[in-house]
């Protein structure tokens, strides 16, 4: 039986935790480089590969931004847990006297700020080898909600995946089928945003973002005790 803290202190508990995660990232980078390398490399791959075959960009640049970001993203959501199976450090981290909704949700966040952190980058650079207008409060909007509903969703499978010998076949395996109607519904809204047309025609989906990230965020928290002990 677990001690539960106060309401008050779970705000705290989570800053810890993130501040563990970005903490231990800076020292060794391994997660981000791999995220940012692998971006840079697909979108310029992408650019090369598409110019000789197409006249104009504005139909695939919504995809190829997201695609690049969510197989970023699931680069750093593979070390996300498995890093604190070195040494039993989730062991300590579940018997330390903290809410266990609390490391779901630092951890998350953790991932959020390594998915925007690459998007900081995927996005001018996307710009410009794309010629697109991919920097505007509304791309940046879409790719906040997006990337928040796909760390959520992301951070759940991986704490299932964490514990099995095949966790970077696995996580994909089970995380892309879920993830699949947040990545529609945020290409869509990029395409609403790039090609300028009223909200009203796609704010729908920005609506279906939002809502993906209340259900596996909700989810994260009431169910994460029990996978990790599971």
């Amino acid at each position: 039986m677990t001690l539960e803290p106060p309401l008050s202190l779970l705000p705290r508990q989570i800053a810890a935790l993130v501040w563990k995660d970005l903490t231990l990232e800076l020292r060794t980078r391994e997660a981000i480089i791999a995220m940012v390398v692998f971006a840079v490399m697909a979108i310029v791959m992408f650019n090369f590969a598409l110019r000789l075959r197409v006249d104009a960009f504005r139909p695939l640049a919504p995809g190829i931004v997201w695609v690049t970001l969510v197989f970023a993203g699931t680069l750093g959501l593979s070390r996300s847990l498995s890093t604190e199976q070195v040494n039993q450090c989730l062991d300590g981290l579940l018997l330390a006297p903290c809410d266990r909704s609390a490391i779901f949700v630092g951890k998350a966040l953790s991932n959020l700020a390594f998915t925007l952190l690459t998007a900081l980058l995927v996005l001018p650079l996307s710009a410009i080898l794309l010629d697109e207008g991919l920097i505007q409060p509304g791309v940046w909007l879409t790719v906040a909600l997006g990337a928040a509903g796909y760390a959520g969703a992301g951070t759940l499978i991986a704490t299932m995946a964490a514990s099995t010998r095949a966790r970077e076949v696995f996580l994909p395996i089970l995380l892309f089928p879920i993830a699949l109607p947040l990545l529609v519904a945020s290409v869509i809204a990029t395409s609403g945003f790039l090609d300028r047309l009223p909200l009203g025609e796609f704010g729908s989906w920005i609506g279906m973002q939002v809502a993906f990230i209340v259900i596996f965020w909700t989810a994260g928290v009431l169910l994460f005790e029990y996978l990790v002990e599971g």
